[in-house]
């Protein structure tokens, strides 16, 4: 229980990826929301008794929780292709902004 705690705190270290965004990185999109599908399976799992099919779709969804982390992460940061990423975050509103104030005079 502890190491799927401590992992959370060395995510900044895990996550080698340039662009911390998940907009501008579409597999890792993909890779998150299985993420939250898995977390939901776990606490789905965590309520039942601890015996047969629940057994074993816990154990498979521990392994994947711990994958996620310690290699898929690290790995996505230097495999992936990201896409372009705007030149400024004041250039759009900048651009918006002036077209607004003409269409108000």
């Amino acid at each position: 229980m502890f190491a799927s705690l401590f992992i959370l705190m060395c995510l900044p270290w895990l996550d080698t990826s340039k662009v911390r965004s998940a907009v501008f990185r579409p597999l890792y999109k993909i890779f998150f929301w299985i993420l939250v599908l898995d977390v939901l399976i776990l606490g789905y799992i965590g309520a039942n008794p601890p015996e047969g099919l629940y057994l074993l779709v816990g154990r498979i969804a521990t392994i994947y929780y711990f994958i996620h982390f310690i290699l898929l992460m690290p790995i996505l940061g230097f495999k992936e292709k990201t896409i372009p990423l705007p030149i400024s975050i004041s250039e759009p509103v900048l651009t918006n902004d002036s077209k607004a104030t003409t269409n108000r005079g």
